[in-house]
């Protein structure tokens, strides 16, 4: 996380750059400097975790009381000074990390094997040198946090870009986390969370200043010496013989030095005494050995600059315009841009391949500039166009680029178009414009793949590929791309909307943009993507699902793009966030950055402005979980969870609840079955065991089945009639296809009923759960209630059992997708009942669990209280007898070890639950060897299931 090597530079060779501070002393003379205004820390929450989960148990599947009991004790010991905390949380993985979010996954899968061959082997939890954070504790963080009153936000972009963001624009105090790319950025102060003692409100302090006097560099060095050494956006290995170089030519080497320290130096070195004497006046890939890379350098060194923020490294005039051929270029990350929007760009593109600015800012600059823009035709392009760039010009420009106008506007807009396409049908291109700028054209593509646009441009402002310019320079994608699909959007979005059709169709995928944009959407990708994670995910898919198309096409997945979505947002960055496809934004946008409403156009899986507002809003403030996601990018994604992988009865969480996320998908992007649209697809990120996460898993809605149809998004979350809330309860009982249920269901009483919903999805879902496995979920859930947590903390364990340690994960990954469909369906039950505070504890599911294997009765499992005995055999009654409905007989596991050859693998008509790793998902197929997220997943098998089955 952050810069490689930054860390152990700063602790073990410039200390004096760490100094210690007192919150309470910050806090008072914040207050005298500004009278009237409440010192603010804004916390990194995603690097506080490790921090806040303080309880001794964390192999159980989480001890959440405590967990909150320690949160709790952390936002008192702030608010008791008169100190604001204000909470980050990730919202989403931005594209070109989601390298650096693989490799991490797939290194926490190591762990955790390590993790379940020590317990096998010592029948104990690891130390605390092993210790792995409980599943869903991030977004089960969130909904603690807001509990205890505090401001919670969740990111729409990079969430460490958003948290400087804030802290700069918002005069804070500071910035409380563990991550060396807050030492980068130029905001406020940055605070380690690691070094906070809460006794006395104490932690240590790094000074950016105070680390450029020890490299002899400047602040707006310190973005360029990031992306020399290597960050979440560089990889490490990519100027590795540059930084070796450098060390080679460093002659202070002192032999306390250590390795890293050395190479920290001869880099800044190098910045200082070489790159330095040629600033301004030559490009950086003029003076750096870029090569293929530039572009993504470039976007490196741009995600560092925050609104309203330069970097002198871009190259530029004295007056700060870039000279193109033919074309004046603007550089800032001015957050209104009438000066122009942040370049990275390469000023004289080899192959008339514009500049660009980070293409995917993580500040969220505007991606089209002003109409009548003071300083130029502002552009934004790649300078290098691996990574293909959004990109979008003066609707005006004074010097008449072409951007290739439709002959008949009014009809369409080309974008991307070939002029002369052997696969692919054209948008109509105009010959001779007279105006504009072609945008992502490939001047003889191999195999156009065109995209609809807008049929009604408000400025006449076609963003298509002009086959014959006569001025100006185009700005697309690389002249002679080798597969030449002309893409939508940036290959590489955070958590964009990923718009890469097959790089090899065998027809053109025509992509779909805003019905009536102002200014046009402009749109380009990479004809080579990396990792770009394409729509169909496989480079060269055989049975890809293109994911945007033209809206009257009936293949593939419609994406729209939308205007007028207000929404105050609390983010610090331009509006037009990072996670969709860059476009065009209103021009006259007004950034206040507690306050903005501004007009943003954004391509999404939906067309409705007014639901993806609401869905919008939901996700900032942190009160839903993955809709957001689903509806505006497609793209989704989940950790690792302790799972064990030799562990072949039971399924992953994954598998497992996969069927409800799919109905899910029904419920917000529609199944397609209507005829009226084509079937969505949505990209998965999920971690499996034998998944190398090269690619999502493609996974398609699963029809629903509920009394009275599938409802409407309008009629779930904005009718507020008596009667909806019941429509609400319908479509959440859909979701877990448990309709028949539903009687029953609401008869149990809170927090229960929900954890009984769970319950029977659960053990309809996986063969190999038996009785002993329901007792011990029941008994605990019931134990909770009357448990201190001084009580909960005393708990003792006579050994861990690796069953018991991925059962209580599977169990609160079921906590969190309850989450996702609660806040889908409109909130029909109430967020606290499955909060696992309330429903769930790890030692004490495992104690439980534990008895049950030793055949203790139920007496003795709920502590010999009648009152919770009778609760106990309620539950337990609802449970079973929806399972019967569903032909799921729940059995002891000594009945279960008669009926079957091994101890948990059911083989027989039954074998489809478990084998498939989701129940009645046909036959034949181990769950273990449904993909390793390199083909999509087709739902036609599930249709050979009546409702009545389940």
């Amino acid at each position: 996380m952050g810069v490689r090597g930054l860390q152990g530079f700063v602790g073990s060779t410039c200390p004096h750059i760490c100094t210690v501070v007192d919150f309470r002393e910050l806090a008072e003379r914040h207050r005298s400097e500004h009278p009237g205004s409440t010192p603010t820390i804004v916390v990194d929450a995603m690097c506080c975790l490790r921090y806040w989960y303080t309880p001794e148990s964390w192999i159980c599947g989480g001890q959440w009381r405590e967990y909150f009991s320690a949160l709790r004790d952390f936002v008192k010991t702030f608010t008791t000074v008169g100190i604001k905390l204000v909470f980050f949380f990730d919202g989403m993985v931005e594209q070109e990390k989601r390298d650096e979010w693989v490799k991490r996954r797939l290194k926490n899968n190591k762990e955790i094997s390590r993790i379940f061959q020590y317990i096998k082997s010592h029948r104990e939890q690891p130390g605390r040198n092993m210790f792995f954070i409980p599943s869903g504790l991030a977004i089960f963080t969130r909904f603690a946090l807001k509990t205890l009153g505090q401001e919670t936000l969740c990111s729409v972009q990079e969430a460490d870009y958003e948290v400087a963001s804030y802290g700069l624009q918002n005069n804070c105090l500071g910035i409380l986390g563990e991550d060396t790319d807050y030492l980068i950025y130029d905001t406020c102060p940055y605070f380690s969370i690691g070094d906070l003692c809460l006794e006395s409100l104490s932690t240590v302090m790094l000074c950016r200043e105070k680390l450029c006097e020890s490299l002899a560099i400047s602040l707006a060095d310190l973005p360029l010496l990031a992306c020399l050494l290597g960050n979440d956006i560089i990889p490490e290995g990519m100027f590795e013989s540059f930084r070796y170089k450098c060390l080679s030519s460093y002659t202070s080497l002192k032999e306390n030095f250590d390795k890293k320290g050395n190479v920290i130096l001869a880099v800044a070195d190098h910045i200082s005494k070489v790159l330095h004497l040629h600033q301004g006046e030559k490009k950086l890939e003029e003076m750096l050995p870029l090569g293929p890379n530039k572009a993504l350098f470039y976007k490196g060194v741009a995600s560092y600059l925050l609104p309203g923020q330069k970097s002198p490294w871009f190259f530029q005039k004295p007056k700060g315009l870039i000279t193109l051929p033919k074309q004046v270029v603007s550089m800032s990350s001015d957050s209104e841009p009438k000066q122009g929007v942040p370049m990275c760009a390469d000023p004289e593109p080899k192959q008339g391949v514009p500049m660009c600015a980070d293409p995917e800012p993580k500040q969220g600059v505007p991606m089209c500039v002003d109409p009548e823009p003071k300083q130029g035709v502002p552009m934004c392009a790649d300078p290098d166009p691996k990574d293909g760039v959004p990109m979008c010009a003066d609707p005006e420009p004074k010097q008449g680029v072409p951007m290739c106008v439709d002959p008949e506007p009014k009809q369409g807009v080309p974008m991307c178009v070939d002029p002369e396409p052997k696969q692919g049908v054209p948008m109509g291109a105009d010959p001779e414009p007279k105006q504009g700028v072609p945008m992502g054209a490939d001047p003889e593509p191999k195999q156009g793949v065109p995209m609809g646009a807008d049929p009604e441009p408000k400025q006449g402002v076609p963003m298509g590929a002009d086959p014959e310019p006569k001025q100006g320079v185009p700005m697309g994608a690389d002249p002679e791309p080798k597969q030449g699909v002309p893409m939508c959007a940036d290959p590489e979005p955070k958590q964009g909307v990923p718009m890469c059709a097959d790089p090899e169709p065998k027809q053109g995928v025509p992509m779909c943009a805003d019905p009536e944009p102002k200014q046009g959407v402009p749109m380009c990708a990479d004809p080579e993507p990396k990792q770009g994670v394409p729509m169909c995910a496989d480079p060269e898919p055989k049975q890809g699902v293109p994911i945007c198309i033209d809206p009257e096409s009936r293949q593939g997945v419609p994406i729209y793009a939308h205007t007028a979505i207000k929404q105050k947002l609390p983010l610090g960055a331009d509006p037009e966030f990072k996670l969709e496809a860059s476009m065009c934004t209103d021009p006259a946008i007004k950034q206040d950055h507690m306050h903005m409403e501004p007009e943003v156009k954004q391509v999404t899986m939906v067309s409705d402005p007014e639901i993806l507002k609401v869905a919008r809003a939901h996700h900032v403030q942190a009160e839903s979980y993955l809709v957001y996601s689903i509806m505006s990018s497609g793209e989704i994604e989940c950790g690792n969870t302790l799972e064990d992988a030799l562990d072949q009865a039971l399924p992953s969480q994954a598998f497992v609840y996969r069927p409800v996320r799919q109905r899910v998908y029904a419920l917000l992007l529609g199944d397609g079955r209507d005829g009226a649209s084509p079937c969505p697809t949505v990209k998965e990120w999920f971690v499996y065991s034998g998944n190398p996460l090269r690619h999502p898993d493609l996974v398609r809605p699963l029809q629903m089945n509920i009394p009275g149809g599938t409802p409407d998004l309008k009629s779930l979350w904005l009718n507020q009639e008596p009667g909806v809330q019941g429509r609400r309860l319908d479509a959440l009982l859909g979701c877990f296809d448990l309709s028949s249920s539903r009687e029953e269901l609401q008869a149990v009483e809170n927090p229960f009923k929900a954890l009984c919903c769970l319950l029977i999805y659960l053990f309809v879902q996986v063969d190999t759960l038996c009785l002993e496995d329901l007792h011990a979920f029941i008994a605990q859930a019931l134990c909770l209630q009357g448990k201190s947590t001084v009580q909960l903390v005393d708990l003792q364990l006579d050994y861990i059992d690796p069953r018991a340690v991925q059962l209580g994960s599977l169990l609160v990954r079921g906590l969190t997708t309850l989450v996702l469909v609660n806040s889908a369906c409109g909130f029909p039950w109430r967020t606290s009942d499955f909060m696992p505070w309330n429903v769930f504890d790890g030692k004490l599911f495992h104690q439980k669990y534990l008895q049950a294997e030793k055949g203790h009765s139920v007496e003795a499992l709920v502590e010999q209280n009648r009152s919770r005995l009778t609760k106990f055999h309620a539950l337990k009654s609802v449970v079973c007898k929806a399972c019967v409905k569903e032909n799921r007989r729940i059995v002891s596991r000594q009945h279960g070890r008669s009926q079957q050859p091994g101890r948990w693998g059911r083989q027989g008509s039954g074998s489809h639950r478990t084998s498939s790793g989701y129940s009645r998902a046909g036959h034949g197929q181990h769950w273990r060897d449904q993909g390793a997220g390199n083909r999509p997943y087709d739902p036609d098998h599930w249709r050979r299931y009546s409702p009545s089955s389940g």
